[in-house]
C-alpha cells in the first residue's frame, strides 16, 4: 500500500540537499511525495538549530505538523536535521508527538524508519555524524529545474566561538572528485544548467581525503562537464583559499566570477574573540588577493554584528571596512548566544536593541554602496539565466547575472520580454533600471 509523504526542509541548501536525499530514496519505495500536509499518512520535518530564531522556527513547525496527528490525518511525524543533533533524546519527553528523531548523519535511515513495522525501529537514531551521501544515494531535485545545489563535503575543522555547527555537522568529510563529477552528471542530464557548490567550509574541501585533492581541482573536473553552464562556490573560509582556486576561476569560463567569502568582522578585538584567526590587515591582504588574482570578481559577504564585548569604536570599524572594500554583497546577522559555544560564556553581552540597531545601520550604509554599484550597470549588456515568474508578481518574468547566487542575492526583472522566453534560457539583456539589489533589464534581439 502507498503512503502519503509530506516533507518540510528548513534552514539553509546543505539541508535542502539532505531532504532532496530523503526524498529520493522515499520514491524508490512504497511512497507518494504530496505537496499540502492535510494530504499526507507521513510528514518529516528536517529542521535547523544554527541559531536560536531557527530554533524556534523549527519547534514552531513541528508543533504545527503535529496537529495534523491530532485531526487524525497524519499517522506518523518524523522530524530530522540539525535540531535533533542539537538536543538529542532529549527531544523525546519535550516532543511526544513526534514517532521518530534522526540526527544529521542518519537521514538516510528514513525509509527504514517508515518501512519498519511498529515497535521495531528505534525512536531515536542519533550519533555522531559520519554520514554524507554519495553519487549512488537517489536524490531528487526540488529547487528549479535548471538550477541546482551539490553538497561537496560535511562538517568543519574550526572552532569559531559564535557557531555551533561542528557539533551539529561532525568533522570535515569531503565526497571524493569522481563522486560529485558523477552526481552533477546527472543532475545536467536532467536540465540544470547552474551548479552552486556548498559545504560548511568549501576552502578545506579535500584536505582530509590526504591525496592531494583540493577545491581547485574540483572546480577544473566539473567544468568539463558537457550542458553545464554556471559554477559557482559557496561558504569559502578566508583563511588558505588555495591559488589553484582562484587560477581556476580566471581560467575557467564556466566557473562565474563570484566568491562567497564569510568574514563576520573587522575589528581586530572582535575577530580575535571570535576565534577567525586572521586581522583586518590579514583580511584585506585576502581580499586584495583575490581580486588581483581574477579581476572584477565579485565578492559577497557575511558580517556578525552585537557580538559580546563588541563596543561602538569596534563597530565603526567594521562601518570603516565595509566602506573602503565596495563589497558587491553584504548579509549582516545579529549574534545570538547560543548554548554548547564559547561566545555565549563570554561577558559583556550586548542588549538586542544595540544589536538591531546596528545592524539596521550597517545594511544601510551598504544599501548605499550597492545602489551605486547597480546604478553603474545601466546601459551595459549582460547574459543573464531566466529563472521564471517573479514569487511576488507572476506576471513579471526574472533572471539573475552570473554574479547573483539564487536567494540570497538580488534579481533581474524582464521588462517587456519576448514571448519566446522561457525558465532555463540564457538570454542577452541591456540594463535599464537599478536599485538597492535588483535590476530591471530589456532582453536583445
Amino acid at each position: 500500500m502507498t503512503e502519503k509523504v509530506h516533507l518540510i526542509s528548513l534552514g539553509c541548501p546543505k539541508n535542502r540537499v539532505d531532504s532532496e536525499v530523503m526524498v529520493g530514496k522515499l520514491q524508490r519505495g512504497p511512497f507518494e511525495m504530496v505537496d499540502r500536509p492535510e494530504d499526507a499518512d507521513v510528514i518529516i520535518v528536517n529542521t535547523c538549530s544554527f541559531i536560536q530564531p531557527a530554533t524556534e522556527e523549527s519547534i514552531d513547525t513541528v508543533l504545527e505538523m503535529s496537529g495534523y496527528k491530532t485531526a487524525g490525518s497524519c499517522k506518523k511525524l518524523v522530524v530530522t536535521g540539525c535540531m535533533v543533533q542539537r538536543y538529542g533524546a532529549s527531544l523525546e519527553s519535550e516532543l511526544p508527538e513526534v514517532d521518530h528523531f534522526l540526527g544529521t548523519g542518519e537521514y538516510h535511515r528514513i525509509d527504514d524508519v517508515l518501512t519498519a513495522r511498529a515497535g521495531e525501529a528505534p525512536r531515536s537514531y542519533i550519533d555522531t555524524p559520519l554520514y554524507i551521501h554519495d553519487e549512488l544515494a537517489p536524490r531528487i531535485n526540488s529547487w528549479m529545474p535548471h538550477s541546482a545545489y551539490l553538497k561537496i563535503s560535511e562538517g568543519c575543522d574550526h572552532r569559531c566561538s559564535f557557531c555551533i555547527i561542528p557539533t551539529l555537522r561532525g568533522k570535515l568529510r569531503s565526497r571524493p572528485i569522481q563522486s560529485l563529477v558523477a552526481e552533477a552528471e546527472r543532475l545536467v542530464a536532467g536540465g540544470v544548467r547552474e551548479l552552486n557548490l556548498v559545504s560548511q567550509d568549501s576552502t578545506a574541501y579535500g584536505r582530509d581525503l590526504g591525496d592531494g585533492t583540493d577545491i581547485g581541482g574540483l572546480m577544473r573536473a566539473l567544468c568539463k562537464i558537457e550542458g553545464l553552464d554556471w559554477l559557482r562556490l559557496h561558504y569559502v573560509y578566508p583563511l588558505g583559499v588555495p591559488d589553484s582556486l582562484l587560477q581556476a576561476i580566471a581560467e575557467e569560463p564556466k566557473i562565474v566570477k563570484y566568491l562567497d567569502i564569510p568574514l563576520q568582522h573587522a575589528s581586530g578585538p572582535m575577530l580575535k574573540a571570535m576565534r577567525r584567526g586572521v586581522t583586518r590587515a590579514g583580511q584585506e591582504r585576502i581580499l586584495d588577493r583575490i581580486r588581483r588574482a581574477v579581476p572584477g570578481i565579485v565578492v559577497r559577504t557575511t558580517f556578525i554584528v552585537g557580538f559580546p564585548g563588541e563596543t561602538e569604536d569596534d563597530f565603526a570599524e567594521l562601518m570603516d571596512f565595509v566602506r573602503a572594500q565596495r563589497f558587491e554583497r553584504v548579509g549582516v546577522f545579529t549574534y545570538h548566544p547560543e548554548d554548547g559555544t564559547h561566545g555565549a560564556t563570554l561577558p559583556d553581552q550586548v542588549p538586542e536593541e544595540v544589536r538591531l540597531e546596528r545592524q539596521r545601520v550597517l545594511m544601510q550604509l551598504q544599501a548605499e554602496l550597492s545602489r551605486g554599484l547597480n546604478e553603474a550597470l545601466v546601459g551595459t549588456e549582460h547574459e543573464i539565466l531566466i529563472d521564471g515568474p517573479s514569487k511576488e508578481n507572476p506576471t513579471v518574468l526574472t533572471g539573475r547575472l552570473s554574479t547573483q547566487a539564487p536567494d540570497v542575492d538580488g534579481h533581474v526583472f524582464l521588462d517587456g520580454p519576448p514571448a519566446d522566453v522561457a525558465a532555463g534560457q540564457l538570454r542577452r539583456v541591456r540594463i535599464t533600471r537599478a536599485s538597492e539589489y535588483d535590476l530591471v533589464a530589456r532582453v536583445l534581439p
